[in-house]
């Protein structure tokens, strides 16, 4: 068993580090960055279907918990596919807050 991973899930949403790779991390004055990009693993849920990758969408900001009393910020880069089949898009289905909590995402605008 690897601990640090197990004590990374005890910081950060186990999704994250379930299915994204961490490619970076800084401390910038008061606060905690973390930069995610989605692994290129096919959802469970999508596994019977033709799936084409199709790169990726803009990168998300999520502001998560404080740890150390600094803030905490999450950078997100999700995986696009496309069902060759019916064309249509598939993404992997992500709950990246904890329920009873918000999420805050800045997307850019028609970028699909």
């Amino acid at each position: 068993m690897d601990t640090s991973i197990e004590f990374i899930k005890l910081l950060l949403p186990e999704i994250l580090v379930d299915y994204f790779k961490l490619t970076k991390h800084e401390v910038k004055n008061e606060e905690l960055h973390f930069y995610f990009t989605e692994l290129n693993t096919i959802p469970e849920e999508f596994k019977t279907l033709k799936l084409s990758s199709k790169g990726f969408f803009p990168e998300a900001t999520i502001q998560d918990f404080p740890i150390r009393g600094k803030n905490v910020f999450l950078h997100v880069i999700r995986k696009r596919w496309i069902d060759d089949n019916s064309k249509k898009l598939v993404i992997r289905d992500c709950l990246l807050v904890a329920k009873g909590t918000r999420i805050f995402l800045t997307l850019p605008i028609n970028n699909v």
